[in-house]
């Protein structure tokens, strides 16, 4: 493993977290790959060794060996590692001397499945399952790299690992895919007749459970409910051709499985048969009289109990605890009910323990030498066939080099007495009692803790009590407790205090109990800590107010704008005439929003007769945006009259919002001119949609010039183009609102514009009305901006 240098950006900086994170990821990549590597040469000189021992050869022979026959057999070497593992056994020559291997039918290499036979699919999974066993050590690792391995393979739902026990029996081993209810359910099977699993163990063939209703009548079948998995597949491993572990595949969906599904599964148990036989077995418990003693004195605690002795890896940390003696609860609290748990390691009881606060209480006591409570527990108990909930708490105790582990069970009480001090925490409250007659006052912790008084000083008596507020708010309090002391009236009256943390808000809520002359002789009631809540409500409060104040302030602006934009744009309510055009305009304000947008247009006849038509639109809205507006429009509509080519116009727009006092501010634009008498339009853009024809009931947008919108580049290339116009033309210049509207693209809007305008129209003064009422959405949210230019028809001249 190597290591990375980081060094800061600039002197004194921090590295680069970033490139911290990469180094620690490259360093955890290639400690885990080392770690691999180091298991996998452990499998390869353990299979290496076997075939030494049996067949007397070096090792270097007994590595070639190896390599072919995983090359005969399709296998990585990994895999024929395990497979060897599995299936070699001595067998004595005809001198006695020589020995040879001997192996029950190899999967995918001999007996019932030829090599041939394995599609090659199915040999890369058991190659990616060869390397994953390297990293299992127990049968219940076993089971769960199989079912990660099989699941997306052939929809596995559960594995199930089960040992034949010495009475013929069957003991689950691991297991994937089930609670520990069901395992624990079904940790133990008799030798019964119709069990699929010792079925498939006794024939030392795997049994196929695919036909779910007949499966049902000849098979006891493991689930709650049974239907849950529709097939099965047991399949027993063998080792040395003897069956003892049979592992079952069991599947929510109905139906056969498949040549592929089988063959891939004896592949699967070949694999599993050479790491089953390497798993390493637990150390034995020294039988002993003190061993024996202590066991009998566990068995006689009426408490749920365990003694552990911790058991070290080669690092000398420590990987596990064996249990020493144990009480017959403790198999119930481990879901291993009916088991005997003493000499058995802890995590093999109970795998899922090493994620539990439990496990990391004992390493804690391990550690430190003092003792360990954990939080309380619920946990389901079967008593006299009646499911019922109990709570435990879990303790741990060292005792020499040993723990003591035991579980205290709590009554009702001291589940009620827990159930108030959870809600007294969770509720941020406490309880307080005052006695008038005796003046002595008890209150819970929490009360303490809430008031800043230290718990050593004792409760306030009540009368006291106003002179922890702050002085605003003692004459309330003081009023509220004189009611209730002398005519019992409750109160609910919130105060504030001051600790070392600031200023906290809280609730006193209390009422009296009479004596039999209603005279109050006691107070009771809670106090409540409303500082996160009364914080929460001036904080609404202050939002309200300032969004109430800006939308004052929006409404103003809008107002403003609205008033400037309509005083620069003097709209026409009928169409005007210019050098021979028929010009019709339209301005929409966006109904969405408190602002004013910038859009506008331009429609006027030049000195020398022609006609300058412009629409614009600038980025932004409110009173800036309006501002923009009018200092382009006048502009350019000076710069035309004076004598400037619209490029010309453009680029000077350009430097002028490049230099204007927002330097962020863009804008689009058209400006076209019109020739009378040459029926001749030369036009310019910036960054804005095309014009759209409509000739001889053909709608067609104009090809745009190059042009950059402004105030996007300091060195913009602006171009023009001509379109001759003929009678009849129409032509319409408009401002994006009219075409976009989200969540539809503009191009969408383009076409059906098009679409629009092709349509047959009248010639009337509000021939553009039917063309915005088609175009428009019932709620717009950008301004809209149109000039209709229209071209008289020969029967109009």
């Amino acid at each position: 493993m190597t290591s990375e240098p980081v060094t800061p950006a600039q002197p004194g900086a921090a590295p680069d977290l970033v490139e911290l994170a990469k180094i620690v990821a490259r360093q955890r990549a290639e400690l885990d790959r080392l770690r691999d590597q180091a298991a996998t040469s452990a499998v390869v000189e353990r299979a290496k060794g076997a075939v030494m021992a049996l067949t007397g050869c070096a090792a270097d022979a007994a590595g070639e060996q190896l390599l072919q026959r995983a090359k005969a057999g399709r296998h990585t070497l990994l895999e024929e590692c395990w497979i060897t593992l599995g299936t070699l056994a001595p067998r004595a020559s005809g001198s006695g001397t020589a020995r040879e291997f001997r192996g029950a039918e190899i999967p995918g290499r001999a007996g019932d499945l030829e090599t041939s036979a394995v599609p090659d699919d199915v040999t890369a999974a058991l190659a990616r399952l060869g390397q994953a066993l390297v990293r299992v050590t127990t049968p219940h690792d076993l089971a769960g790299c199989l079912l990660e391995h099989l699941g997306p393979d052939m929809a596995a739902d559960a594995v199930l690992i089960y040992a034949r026990r010495p009475d013929g029996g069957l003991e689950l081993t691991g297991h994937a895919g089930i609670d520990d209810k069901l395992a624990t359910q079904w940790g133990q099977v008799p030798p019964l007749s119709g069990m699929a699993a010792l079925d498939a163990l006794r024939a030392r063939e795997p049994r196929w459970l695919e036909d779910y209703p007949a499966d049902e009548r000849r098979y006891l079948l493991i689930g709650d409910p049974p239907d849950r998995w529709r097939s099965r597949a047991w399949l027993p491993v063998l080792v040395a051709g003897s069956a003892e572990v049979c592992i079952g595949v069991l599947r929510g969906r109905a139906g056969a499985f498949t040549s592929r599904d089988r063959a891939h599964l004896h592949g699967v148990t070949g694999l599993c048969a050479g790491r089953l036989r390497t798993f390493d077995t637990p150390p034995e418990r020294d039988a002993d009289a003190a061993t024996d003693a202590v066991q009998a004195l566990f068995e006689a605690l009426p408490v749920a109990a365990m003694l552990l002795t911790p058991l070290q890896a080669a690092t000398g940390e420590t990987e596990d605890f064996r249990v020493e003696a144990a009480t017959a609860q403790v198999g119930d609290l481990l879901g291993r009910s009916g088991e005997e748990t003493a000499g058995r390691r802890l995590l093999e009881l109970r795998p899922a323990l090493a994620a539990e606060p439990l496990w990391q209480g004992c390493l804690r006591v391990l550690a430190t030498g003092s003792a360990y409570e954990g939080e309380p527990f619920a946990h389901e108990e079967v008593v006299a066939g009646v499911a019922e909930l109990s709570v435990y708490t879990a303790r741990v105790a060292p005792l020499g080099d040993t723990l003591v582990v035991s579980w205290i069970r709590h009554g009702s009480s001291d589940r009620q007495e827990q159930r108030l001090a959870d809600l007294q925490r969770l509720g941020n409250l406490g309880w307080a009692n005052w006695n008038l007659a005796t003046q002595e006052a008890s209150w819970s912790t929490q009360v303490f803790s809430l008031f800043g008084v230290d718990p050593r000083r004792g409760p306030v008596r009540l009368p006291e009590v106003p002179e922890l507020a702050l002085p605003e708010d003692t004459p309330a309090l003081t009023r509220a407790i004189g009611e209730l002391v002398h005519h019992g009236r409750p109160f609910d009256v919130p105060f504030r205090i001051r600790t070392s943390g600031g200023i906290r808000h809280l609730r006193l809520v209390a009422e009296a109990v009479p004596d039999r002359h209603g005279t109050p002789v006691e107070v009771h009631g809670f106090v409540q800590d409303m500082t996160a809540r009364r914080r929460a409500e001036l904080a609404l409060v202050e939002s309200e107010r300032a969004i109430l104040t800006q939308h004052d302030v929006l409404q103003a602006e809008r107002t403003l704008a609205s008033r400037l934009q309509h005083a620069l744009l003097p709209m026409s309510n009928r169409p005007v005439h210019l050098a021979g055009l028929r010009v019709e305009v339209a301005y929409l304000p966006a109904q969405s929003g408190v602002h004013v947008g910038g859009d506008w247009f331009s429609a006027i006849e030049l000195p020398d007769g022609s006609a300058l038509l412009v629409v614009g639109d600038v980025a932004g809205h409110g009173v800036d945006a309006v501002a923009t507006m009018a200092q382009l429009r006048f502009t350019a509509k000076g710069m035309v009259i004076t004598g400037s080519s619209l490029t010309g116009a453009l680029a000077r727009l350009n430097t002028l919002l490049l230099h204007s006092r927002d330097s962020h501010t863009t804008a689009t634009m058209v400006l076209a001119r019109y020739d009378p008498r040459r029926r001749r339009l030369v036009w310019a853009q910036a960054g804005h949609p095309p014009p759209l024809l409509l000739r001889d009931g053909e709608a067609r947008y104009l090809r745009r010039p190059g042009g950059m919108l402004l105030g996007a580049s300091a060195t913009p290339v602006y171009q023009e183009a001509e379109c001759r116009l003929h009678p009849g033309d129409r032509l319409i210049l408009y401002t994006d609102g009219l075409v976009e509207h989200p969540p539809h693209s503009i191009d969408r809007g383009l076409e059906e514009l098009a679409e629009a305008v092709a349509v047959p129209h009248g010639d009337g003064p509000a021939s553009l009305g039917p063309l915005l009422a088609r175009m428009l959405p019932d709620v717009r949210r950008d301004d809209v901006c149109v000039v209709d230019v229209r071209v008289p028809g020969m029967q109009d001249g």
